[in-house]
């Protein structure tokens, strides 16, 4: 009974972690309003309030990190285009 239990406990505490991605692709669109970008595969990403975003712009190549946190993918790092590339 005490493994089932502790089996139990165990899948509970796994499924309520976060889990880690990344992603790339183009930028689509980006709500400033709802601090949300979404790429051309149609996913979304949850920004946090200190991402700049007058450096995204719809078009850009993007890499992204994020966490699956409530269901959301929340950005925990992301990397934009060189703009000094010849």
């Amino acid at each position: 009974m005490r493994t089932l239990i502790g089996a139990v406990a165990a899948t509970l505490l796994l499924s309520t972690a976060a889990f880690a991605g990344q992603t790339e692709g183009l930028i689509k669109k980006i709500d400033k309003d709802a601090l949300t970008l979404t790429l051309d595969d149609g996913k979304s990403y949850k920004l946090n309030a200190e991402t700049e975003h007058d450096a995204l712009k719809p078009g850009m190549d993007i890499v992204i990190a994020y966490d699956v946190t409530n269901g959301e993918n929340v950005v925990t790092d992301m990397q934009l285009p060189d703009s000094d590339t010849n």
